[in-house]
């Protein structure tokens, strides 16, 4: 049986579960980076887009050659109010979401020590908070159609930090616990849930409009973050991630029937997550008595 939305995308109710022939998305920060690849991999596939920008959105809209699919909102993750007007646009002209990408965000390359408390605000309020927002903003969406995918961008450094990337990767660290329990909490309502961890991609995350530095910087840490601040212009441009296939991957994601809580992308993820299994297990194991010593002793 086929149903039809207001808007008419198309519905083939199968034994009770309602699989679509064409797909409603929602990308945060799809102006530029992962944003702009996953946004042109949706419409390729013929899919419907509401890519957000936080200004210029002529200039999106004409880098999809003004696409007849495509919607382009002002909406800066961080304001509330842009946020739930966006989204409440986004459902009034196609009818419904169905794939919420979290993908707005950017980096900031500092010592622990050396970021101010306004930095560290600033980077959690938008990789952070502003997922909270578009997220809160979508569910209830997503919960009245009993269907949807959440997909939140996170990072290599969503598993394990090195010098210099702490405070970046603690906003991921808590984008994967958000994922995690999210995927838990939605699983009855038809709502699949999905963090991304991207390794190094040929995007411009590593220049200056994506990647902020503290303004502060210690001597002391010249061996580590000030070592780490040394190569990252010369790994810029030199990333082994392929963009545009990555936006395939995402495809594959919100087609997929089961699709997993955790999809790290890119073979420097895979080796940073075993090496850090590898430490992990040493740890354990090392330590396994001191561990086992805590519980109270069985009467």
């Amino acid at each position: 049986m086929t149903q039809k939305r207001p808007n008419g995308l198309n519905y083939t109710n199968s034994n009770n579960n309602k699989m679509k022939t064409q797909k409603v998305w929602f990308i945060t920060g799809a102006s530029k980076g992962f944003g702009l690849e996953i946004a042109k991999s949706a419409l390729e596939a013929g899919n419907k887009v509401i890519a957000t920008v936080r200004s210029k959105p002529e200039l999106l809209a004409a880098a999809l050659n003004n696409n007849p699919d495509l919607f382009v909102a002002v909406m800066d993750v961080t304001n509330e109010t842009q946020v739930k007007i966006a989204t409440d646009k986004a459902i009034e002209k196609f009818g419904g979401i169905d794939i919420l990408v979290n993908n707005a965000g950017y980096g900031l390359l500092s010592g622990v020590e050396e970021a101010t408390d306004a930095e560290v605000r600033k980077q959690y309020d938008t990789n952070v908070f502003g997922l909270l927002n578009v997220t809160r903003a979508v569910l209830p969406q997503m919960r009245k159609q009993r269907s949807g995918h959440v997909i939140n961008v996170s990072s290599l450094f969503g598993f394990g930090s090195i010098g210099g990337w702490g405070l970046y990767g603690s906003t991921k660290f808590a984008v994967e616990g958000i994922t995690e329990a999210l995927a838990i909490e939605t699983a009855s309502l038809g709502i699949k849930v999905t963090a991304v961890e991207p390794g190094l991609f040929s995007t411009n995350f590593l220049d200056e409009s994506s990647l902020f530095k503290s303004e502060n910087s210690i001597a002391d840490y010249k061996d580590t973050v000030g070592q780490m601040r040394s190569v990252v212009g010369g790994l810029h441009g030199n990333q082994p991630g392929d963009p545009a296939k990555l936006g395939q991957a995402f495809i594959q994601l919100a087609n997929a029937e089961n699709p997993p809580v955790h999809l790290p992308l890119g073979k420097d993820t895979i080796t940073f997550y075993r090496e850090k299994i590898t430490k992990l297990e040493k740890e354990i194991s090392d330590w396994e008595a001191v561990t086992n010593s805590t519980d109270h002793v069985a009467a």
